[in-house]
């Protein structure tokens, strides 16, 4: 996947991209862009930047400084918001804003991560489990509520990455943090999954949510699928494909 060398600054994507240009010896992409791109499975947020920031290079003659807003896993589909030039500095602002998610949790098993990163064990029974329990556990994990991070994360215990603990073997003690979890809608029900939509705020887990889900059942439950559809006003109906994005783009401009 390469960006089209030939691609001219009057054709670059604006569709998913607020611009703004102050200072004529700069390029737009420079004076900054909000680029919004729905992240394909497998990829992790690195792959993604990386890329853009190639293209960034390739289309103004010299580095671009390119940052994403908000991690998502390598299984994790959806919405990315990268950031090119003078906007880095808005990246902050970004991922301070609310998320929503729709995903797939599956009840009676559990993995060490939490999702399909690691191996499948068997859970608890689903015995005595149906839409009542379910919608019941989602109450019970909306509001203000405190949550591990998974082990399998990047929080930093003693200078470390909790995740450099857990490929060890090694068992950790992490803290819960408060989030904010606005909405917990269950969509749909086929047991042994169970669809979601999420809305919650900054530092959020959707695995946590899905060990805290399976917990709560007294089942166990992994997350199986995950995808982000909204950051604040952001949609991922205005995200751009990566590879139309960086050898077809076109579109209409977005004020910043």
């Amino acid at each position: 996947m390469h960006a089209d060398s030939q691609q001219t600054d009057a054709s670059f994507p604006q569709a998913e991209q607020k611009t703004v240009q102050k200072d004529p010896g700069l390029h737009p992409l420079e004076e900054g862009s909000v680029i919004l791109i729905d992240k394909p499975l497998g990829w992790t947020s690195f792959n993604v930047v990386s890329r853009v920031r190639n293209w960034a290079h390739r289309i103004v003659g010299r580095r671009v400084k390119t940052g994403h807003a908000g991690t998502l896993d390598p299984l994790a589909t959806g919405l990315l918001i990268v950031c090119t030039g003078k906007f880095t500095k808005k990246i902050e602002e970004f991922q301070a804003q609310r998320k929503e998610y729709t995903g797939t949790f599956v009840l009676g098993a559990v993995t060490k991560s939490h999702d399909l990163e690691s191996e499948v064990e068997a859970g608890g029974s689903l015995e005595g489990i149906g839409e009542t329990q379910i919608q019941e556990a989602a109450a019970r994990l909306t509001g203000s509520i405190q949550q591990v991070p998974p082990c399998f994360s990047a929080v930093k215990v003693q200078g470390k990455r909790a995740y450099q603990y857990a490929r060890a073997d090694k068992e950790i003690q992490l803290e819960a943090k408060p989030v904010q979890i606005y909405e917990f809608e269950i969509t749909r029900v086929a047991l042994p999954e169970v669809d979601f939509r999420i809305a919650c705020s900054k530092g959020t887990y959707i695995r946590a949510m899905a060990r805290d889900f399976g917990q709560a059942l007294g089942c166990g439950a992994y997350l199986s699928v995950l995808r982000r559809t909204k950051i604040g006003d952001f949609k991922v109906e205005d995200a751009r494909d990566i590879d139309e994005f960086l050898h077809k783009g076109s579109g209409k401009p977005r004020n910043a």
